[in-house]
């Protein structure tokens, strides 16, 4: 840490704590607002903080979990190969290499150095994922050999140094992406949002002085530490275990990979062990690990644990809550690739893990989890070639839902766990890209999982392309259908279809790379919905109708997994709905078969 022990009066430590946060919270809203392409300037897919000498986040504005969790790491490798071993007034560094801390490739960050009376005392840094850095494929890339193929990679690269920008290396970005002009537009934008970062810092700085202004800072950084151990401490010491699958590694489709979690809590401290979960793959479906795999296990914890809806006082948002868990996970396995491994496509796998460590915890901490979410993400690259013989490349991210909760059903249609970004306006898509959106809305043909709070309902959202193009697409949960929790019945999987303009469909895998579409051709997307948390007996029945009126729930499948009956006239006939549920509760306290055989022999 800065070398600071001075002790904060709690009113100027609050005041402190303000004004940081409010920083970072700054420093997001003018990258986002500057930014050109739409996964910056409408999606949000960025994050943007403080940090120290250490690498300590101070603060961290409230972008997407795994930009922010991940940005610490990128200055550890920021420091390992930065260019000319030193930092000075006026540098701005881009980096973005996987073995060197970075989340992904196309999530660039920029570090500029906080200067204060001639001495380095910060940093100020943010990231945002780039449309197209110059990789194999437009966009999104999967099915890859190695890291080299993953396009631009930057490792401690000062794009200025002393205030001087290096042509060279700006020229270098312009002939290496397929959107030039929007790469280094949202690049300015990432300059200039880090800019003001250090300006803010220094401002506090020359308002409180330093000895204050990091006295403050790890106050605040232990406070949090003590609060996430506080919340730890509450569960239980053991091992707690969790296994799933992922459907393949986007070219071997024959192959399922396992995702094995023991979650080990001794005390006020948590360790995520990895071991046993796949080996790392010949594609880029690997998961760079201090990138990306241990700010998952951050995300978890902290959505489980110190959500602001179950605390009295919001924790300020800092390295605290990172410093009590421990993550492990095999060098040369998906969650630790071995250079040059590629990791490009990540994120389904770490949605994944969060997914299982909420389902090993859920029987010690019933209340602080949910049952089975969507816990994937469907990341789609549109790109075509333009009149003029430019690119034309589109990032959408879709989204989810959760499973029910202890009180409540699983939010629909949203990005849920790690995912954080918002959606793009289908205007703004038909104001810019050759495309129409054909259809955006809860799906209707899979029911959520039944519960007394039942899952949340996965989107359906049709793109059809105007010219001829490409698509690949990153996604998962095809074949693990979402957990129900606690007599909860599982979700549903989801399911990608292709269309042509000749009216030919057909299903195809979670993952596919640089699917060649004519126009008129284009992908509907089918999101996995929620698994269902409680016994669906317990569910009201007169809320099971307002389901049925919603077309949330179809009469049959309110019979089936509710127990109610709803008339043709979309009544609920509250007798026979009696009738059936006791019958239902009945059944279900008879002996399974070969016990009652078992028991007839015994008494002859």
């Amino acid at each position: 840490m800065n070398p600071s022990n001075t002790k904060v009066d709690p009113i100027t430590l609050q005041v402190i704590s303000g004004a940081l946060h409010t920083i970072a919270e700054e420093m997001g809203h003018v990258l986002y607002r500057m930014s050109f392409s739409s996964i910056i300037r409408e999606s949000q897919d960025i994050g943007a903080g403080l940090f120290d000498l250490q690498f300590n986040t101070l603060t961290e504005s409230e972008g997407s979990p795994l930009h922010i969790g991940s940005i610490p790491a990128y200055l550890r490798g920021i420091s390992a190969c930065l260019q000319g071993g030193t930092w000075n007034e006026g540098d701005v560094v881009i980096h973005n290499h996987p073995y060197y801390g970075s989340s992904h490739s196309p999530d660039l960050c920029i570090v500029v150095p906080v200067f204060w009376r001639g001495e380095l005392v910060a940093f100020a840094a943010n990231t945002a994922h780039h449309v197209d850095i110059g990789a194999a494929t437009p966009g999104l890339i999967i099915d890859i050999p190695d890291v080299f193929a993953e396009g631009m990679l930057f490792a401690g690269i000062k794009l200025y140094e002393g205030g001087k920008r290096n042509e060279g290396l700006w020229q270098y970005i312009g002939h290496n992406s397929r959107t030039a002009k929007q790469t280094k537009d949202d690049i300015d934008a990432q300059i200039a949002s880090a800019l003001l970062g250090a300006q803010r810092m220094q401002e506090l700085l020359d308002t409180y002085g330093k000895e204050t202004v990091f006295g403050a800072a790890n106050q605040l950084m232990d406070y949090t530490e003590s609060m996430m151990r506080s919340r730890i401490a509450e569960i239980p010491d053991g091992e707690y275990f969790a296994e799933g699958y992922l459907d393949d590694d986007g070219a071997n489709r024959d192959k399922r990979l396992p995702i094995k979690v023991c979650v080990r809590v001794t005390g006020d401290s948590v360790e995520v062990d990895l071991t046993g979960s796949a080996d790392q793959v010949p594609t880029g479906f690997n998961v760079p690990f201090e990138g990306s795999t241990k700010p998952a296990c951050y995300c978890a914890f902290r959505a489980m644990l110190t959500d602001s809806a179950l605390m009295e006082v919001k924790l300020p948002p800092n390295e605290g809550s990172f410093r009590p868990i421990k993550v492990t996970a095999p060098k040369g396995s998906i969650f630790n690739p071995i250079y040059p491994a590629a990791a490009e496509a990540r994120f389904t796998q770490c949605n994944r893990m969060i997914d299982l460590i909420i389902k090993a915890l859920s029987p010690v901490i019933p209340q602080r989890v949910t049952a089975g979410n969507s816990a994937t993400l469907s990341f789609a690259a549109y790109s075509g070639i333009k009149p003029d013989g430019d690119y034309w490349v589109f990032l959408e991210v879709n989204e989810g839902a959760y499973g029910g909760r202890p009180h409540s059903d699983g939010p629909d249609s949203i990005d849920n766990l790690m995912a954080n970004t918002r959606n793009n306006p289908i205007e703004d898509l038909g104001m810019h890209l050759p495309m129409v959106c054909d259809r955006y809305e809860l799906r209707d043909d899979v029911m959520p999982g039944a519960g007394q709070f039942r899952g949340g309902i996965g989107v359906v959202k049709t793109q059809r392309l105007l010219t001829d193009g490409a698509i690949t697409h990153e996604s998962e949960r095809h074949l693990d259908v979402p957990w129900g929790a606690f007599g909860g019945a599982g979700g549903a999987a989801g399911r990608v279809e292709i269309f042509h303009a000749n009216g030919t469909t057909y299903d195809t895998y979670a993952k596919f790379s640089n699917l060649r579409v004519e126009a008129g051709g284009g992908m509907s997307y089918y999101a996995p919905c929620g698994g269902g948390y409680g016994d669906p007996l317990d569910r009201p029945a007169r809320q099971v109708l307002d389901d049925v009126l919603d077309d949330f729930c179809t009469r049959e499948h309110a019979f089936d997994a509710y127990g109610v009956v709803v008339t043709e006239a979309l009544e609920l006939d509250e007798s026979a709905t009696l009738a059936r549920r006791t019958l239902i509760r009945l059944e279900r306290r008879q002996p399974p078969l070969a016990e009652q055989d078992a028991a007839v022999v015994e008494t002859v």
